[in-house]
């Protein structure tokens, strides 16, 4: 009884767990014959320190276990301890239980040899046993009790120690035939004796070399299969395991006979490489299209090519940094770097076009470079501490969340480490030996270099000679200064009412962000659809295996119907996994016979939105299986180590002292979610009316009798299940050294009525019915327990609706129930508390890392109103962002999240800049503030516009979401193009105009104490 199993294994592992230090959650799942706890350990706990205090508490909670109990198994679970893939067993002409042999026997033990690979058990047929079927009427007739026959077979097949016996100079060994060697040598075992005749075990039943009590089934493509689960441990790589896998196919099908046949199915790692090289071509294509802005803008093939070498260099500098972490080549690392790719440019475009103005000086060309090169050095700096600081969010994440976008975050910071390494050193040697100086002489209206930087006195006289010759001569001008000169009418107008512009643009940009936060979709992850599904289906409670059999074979006809028949492959599990494979309900978990996990993949012909399809299969299962319930669960690997093993999205759970109370909740709950349109699957997950027998043994009828409950007991076991817990026998097969389990039973076909169960024979003349009563009724067939509470859990999917919003609709129907009553608590879970914890994580840090710029900033130009000037461009970045991903419908998720965040990184690079550039002219122009800041943005202008553009194009083959990831990295493509498109306009426009206002009164007096410094020009800390 579940009950039973709660309360002689869970609770008491419970108490015992508590000792281990790092605990953070015990939970337990207990079905008939099955509990499953799972330990929680805080993020800083040293597991090794923690496994071994868990089995040394085992050890101690197991001497209070109820005899004949199976010894626990301890499983390190992590949440990407997820199956990669199935190994498929199969054979026209034998039995399951020999084919889940050969699999257990002569497979599994060469997993081993495939380093980062687990061996969980097959599943699909229960554990090859000796079984002895008793006939009742057999047993009846010889006077017989199931006790007896039990005890024949444990007092004649018995396993003994071998002697030795020394006879002269020989040691021999000495050993007996206790064990039976062959199946059918039970057979002829004495059961009873009376005078002359003997019953013998065939007399009274069969003996067969067969499976132990059949809970489940394993289907593929509808026909009764042995599969495994590939599951890979958490530091490996996915395409490598399953690589080595393969490769030992041939090898595991040459342990096999002829006829049975092996096949992996349901591959994870295509998704995975099909991902990588769809990003790997984003990135490829970006970059191409990255260099042909570069080169549009520098219109010098010698200079783009000098950026363009420090792309690869970057990126595999970036990646060698990651494998020195312990990081791996994967979806998030790549995506990554070919997000970093247009911003990598930026740094050595920047140390490029300031040789180009060292050159124009006419300095010589070593000169120029060295001038350059230590010119720039910190505003790089500088630029680069604030790009890392926007990352400061993933570096503050915990959980699933951290170990998946922390690698992205690496990726970026390392290939942007490298990035400035190499413009300060790669880049200046590079420059020296192919850049030709003469090619950058000052000729207005002739080719020659942009003055783009004024950070010294020469700089600043080279800038107003420029401006001043494309404001006279403005029919020399090229196209980038008739635009700039543009730009520059433009905004000396604008600034005149720069404390109108910039109040206005904090309000409505303000204003329009929360607009856009409020309206836009919540998600932890963009929804993605490669053709695979699982759903679990249900019928009710206590339903029959072969009745729920029939139910799957139903559906996948269904299922072709609604396809056309472009169904890839099918894999089912129909009811419980095997008692003896306890640990196989890591992978695939059902509460009993009325349940069936089904997994599907759909060929690449068939093409449905996935939403659509889930809505067309609910309504045709519904329609022509009224009784069945269905439940689409997670599938995609990214999609399963998010859920951290909830099954929907949805997941509340209901927790108390009482089951009925506790269901009572569960069930208005549940009744209240079914009228919200959008929610779908809405059920109950543990079966609360699983029916029971109650047989109420009367103990002064078994005392007159002069029978004992004990022996009651292990009869009425060996008529409805079997003798293996009330009496363990082993039998060894010579053959292939295994040992397997002995045991007598009823065949469950003939326990098929009341009748039957009422005429167990207790002892001669006496049946069960003489000695108990019998009653039907229904109890919980799961119970669940956190903690002191036990739990109901009611989930639900969602239809075309964002999480946050499916939460809020939760919190709003448990609201609804009013206070609830002591002891009674309620918790949304599942992805839903992910989600809150996650994007509060998020905000926080980007919170955080606007105060480390900030600070940053403030230390550079030892002004806070300056600083603050920079960071005028993120409420653009914001809107930017939000509004691309409304227009393109996508949801506020963790990618898209990360593009806000590198967009943000880009923004402050590009206003930074214009504000140092600002702060300078302001001394050099007497404090003539609008002055300064106009001219600063107008020769920032084409270095912003390439920097943007650049990063545009590069994002654009991520944004479209073609490949196999797309629908997975296109809102980070799309929330980075959103962000820059709104701070590129904010930087040029906003940011002149709010630096004017707030640098207006400052001061051209250096605030250094240093006393050589007393007298110099420099800025003045204003507050």
């Amino acid at each position: 009884m579940p009950q039973q199993m709660e309360g002689f294994f869970s609770t008491r592992l419970q108490d015992q767990f508590l000792y281990v230090n790092g605990i953070k959650n015990i939970t337990s799942r207990n079905i008939q014959g099955i509990s499953i706890l799972k330990l929680t350990f805080f993020e800083s706990t040293d597991m090794a320190e923690a496994s071994a205090q868990v089995a040394l508490q085992l050890n101690r909670a197991m001497t209070f276990f109820p005899p004949g109990a199976l010894p626990p198994q301890v499983v390190r679970f992590d949440a990407s301890s997820l199956p990669v893939g199935t190994l498929v067993f199969s054979s026209e002409n034998r039995k399951l239980e020999e084919i889940n042999d050969l699999a257990a026997t002569r497979i599994r033990p060469l997993f081993s040899s495939v380093p980062g690979l687990t061996a969980p058990p097959p599943v699909g047929a229960n554990i090859r046993t000796v079984v002895v079927n008793i006939d009742p009427t057999k047993l009846r007739s010889f006077n017989l009790t199931p006790d007896e026959v039990v005890a024949s077979i444990a007092h004649n097949n018995v396993m003994s120690p071998s002697g030795n016996i020394r006879i002269g100079n020989v040691m021999e060994i000495a050993t007996t035939n206790s064990l039976e060697n062959s199946v059918q040598a039970f057979g002829d075992i004495p059961v009873k004796t009376n005078n002359a005749s003997t019953v013998k075990l065939h007399d009274i039943g069969t003996i067969q070399d067969a499976a132990d009590v059949t809970t489940g089934y394993a289907l593929i493509n509808g026909k009764r299969s042995i599969y495994m689960p590939i599951v890979k441990t958490p530091d490996a790589s996915t395409w490598e395991v399953v690589q080595k896998l393969k490769s030992k196919l041939s090898e595991m099908q040459s342990l096999l006979p002829e006829d049975v046949h092996i096949t992996y199915e349901f591959d994870q790692s295509v998704f995975v490489i099909n991902s990588v090289k769809s990003v790997i071509s984003e990135g490829v294509i970006g970059a191409i299209l990255t260099a042909l802005m570069i080169l549009l803008f520098l219109r010098d093939w010698r200079s783009c090519i000098i950026v363009v070498i420090t792309i690869p260099l970057a990126i595999f500098s970036a990646i060698l940094c990651l494998k020195m972490v312990g990081q791996t080549i994967n979806i998030m690392t790549l995506g990554g770097l070919a997000l970093a790719i247009g911003i990598l440019v930026d740094e050595s475009t920047v140390t490029i076009e300031n040789i180009h103005q060292h050159l124009e000086m006419g300095k010589n060309k070593r000169q120029a470079i060295l001038d350059a090169c230590e010119e720039i050095a910190l505003p790089k700096l500088l630029i680069l501490l604030s790009i890392l600081a926007v990352f400061v969010p993933a570096i503050l994440m915990t959980g699933v969340p951290r170990s998946m976008f922390l690698p992205l975050s690496l990726s970026v910071g390392f290939a942007m480490i490298a990035s400035f390494l190499l413009s300060q050193s790669l880049v200046p040697v590079i420059s020296n030996w192919i850049l030709k100086a003469e090619m950058y002489q000052y000729a207005h209206g002739k080719k020659h270099a942009h003055a783009g930087i004024s950070l010294s006195h020469e700089e600043t006289m080279q800038v107003d000679t420029h401006l001043l010759h494309e404001e006279e001569e403005a029919t020399k001008n090229d196209f980038f200064e008739r635009i700039k000169l543009i730009f520059l009418v433009t905004l000396r107008k604008v600034i005149k009412k720069k404390k109108r512009n910039v109040s206005l643009y904090l309000l409505i940009i303000f204003l329009l962000t929360a607009v856009c936060f409020v309206w836009i979709g919540k998600d932890l992850l963009p929804k993605t659809n490669n053709g695979q599904y699982q759903v679990k289906l249900r019928l009710p409670d206590g339903t029959r295996l072969e009745r729920t059999e029939t139910m799957v074979l139903d559906v996948l006809r269904i299922l072709d119907s609604i396809t056309n028949k472009h169904v890839a492959i099918s894999s089912a599990f129909v009811g419980m996994t095997p008692t003896n494979y306890a640990t196989a309900n890591l992978y695939v978990f059902n509460s009993g016979t009325h349940e069936a996990s089904l997994q599907m993949q759909l060929d690449e012909h068939f093409k449905m939105d996935k939403d659509k399809f889930q809505e067309t299969f609910r309504a045709a299962v519904h329609d022509r299986l009224p009784d069945v319930k269905v439940s689409f669960e997670p599938i995609e690997l990214t999609e399963k180590i998010m859920s951290q093993g909830a099954s929907t999205p949805i997941e509340v759970q209901v927790a108390g002292k009482d089951m009925l109370q506790i269901g009572d909740y569960a069930n208005r709950l549940t009744e209240m979610l079914k009228n919200v349109s959008y929610m779908r699957d809405v059920q109950i997950k543990q079966p609360l009316s699983y029916p029971v027998i109650r047989m109420t043994l009367d103990r002064y009828k078994i005392a007159q009798m002069g029978l004992n409950l004990k022996d009651v007991s292990k009869s009425i076991a060996a008529f409805t299940s079997s003798s293996r817990y009330t009496e363990k026998n082993m039998w060894l097969d010579a053959k292939s050294a295994y040992t397997y389990q002995v045991q007598a039973q009823v065949p469950e076909y003939v326990m098929n009525s009341m009748k039957t169960l009422e005429e167990i024979p207790i002892r001669t003349g006496v049946i069960l019915q003489d000695i108990a009563s019998f009653h039907i009724d229904t109890t919980a067939g799961e119970y669940d327990r956190s903690g002191p509470r036990r739990f109901v859990t009611v989930s639900a999917n969602l239809y075309k609706k964002d999480l946050k919003t499916g939460t809020d609709a939760v919190n709003k129907a448990i609201s609804s129930l009013g206070p609830l009553p002591k002891g009674l608590v309620i918790d949304v879970l599942g992805t839903s508390q992910l989600l809150t914890e996650t994007l509060d994580g998020l905000q926080n840090g980007l919170l955080l890392a606007i105060i480390v710029i900030f600070l940053l900033l403030a230390a550079n130009y030892q002004s806070f109103r300056a600083s603050l000037a920079v960071l005028c461009t993120i409420p653009a970045v914001l809107f930017g962002a939000l509004a691309m991903l409304l227009l393109t419908g996508c949801t506020l998720n963790l990618q898209s999240y990360m593009g806000i965040i590198m967009s943000t990184g880009v923004s402050v690079a590009n206003a930074i800049l214009i504000v140092t550039n600002a702060e300078k002219l302001r001394i050099e122009y007497n404090n003539d503030v609008v002055r300064a800041a106009t001219v600063s943005a107008s020769i920032r202008l084409r270095p912003i516009l390439m920097t943007s553009f650049a990063m545009i194009a590069g994002m654009i083959p991520m944004a479209s979401g073609m490949g196999e990831a797309g629908d997975q990295t296109a809102p980070l493509g799309r929330a980075v193009i959103g962000g820059l498109v709104a701070s590129t306009l904010a930087a040029l426009f906003i940011i002149p105009q709010c630096y004017a206002w707030l640098q207006q009164k400052a001061s051209i007096k250096s605030p250094s104490l240093l006393p050589e410094d007393m007298n110099k020009l420099n800025y003045e800390v204003s507050i």
